[in-house]
């Protein structure tokens, strides 16, 4: 039985995951600069060592009421294809390992078109774990909009 590790982050007192593969690095917190006219759920650009990355609110691209900013509060970076894209997350402290068996199908009455970047749930003891698809989480016109902001 094959296993899967997941970057767990926390979205208020929700559990994401996404495959590690695709996650460059975790780091503190970085304020990013407002980009006119951009997508609401992009929060704006930092500079990660000479690369301009969006950064995106994951609550606002959820519908997700949104928090104060906490020590907690990290910088998921991570690669989306050939570009990059920052991710804003509660808290990210920890990898889950599930195996093929800890992993259900999103239920039909939560997996409709706009839910398709949702990959499956996880389930670890009393855990439930939303892993994403980074592949589907933003559609055509968005994937253009985040191209043109590298």
């Amino acid at each position: 039985m094959a296993e899967m590790q997941f970057v767990v982050f926390r979205l208020n007192k929700e559990e994401y995951g996404i495959n590690i593969m695709q996650v460059q690095e975790i780091g503190p917190y970085l304020k990013s600069v407002r980009i006119p006219d951009s997508p609401e759920f992009i929060e704006g650009i930092i500079n990660l060592r000479g690369i301009v990355i969006p950064v995106i609110n994951l609550k606002k691209r959820f519908n997700i009421p949104e928090q104060d900013l906490t020590e907690n509060t990290r910088t998921l970076v991570l690669n989306l294809g050939d570009k990059q894209v920052a991710f804003i997350a509660d808290d990210a402290s920890e990898v889950l390992t599930l195996d093929e068996a800890d992993i259900q199908e999103t239920p039909e009455m939560i997996a409709g078109v706009d839910r398709k970047y949702l990959t499956g749930i996880g389930k670890k003891g009393d855990r439930l774990l939303i892993i994403l698809d980074l592949k589907f989480l933003f559609n055509e016109q968005e994937q253009i909009q985040l191209a043109a902001i590298q």
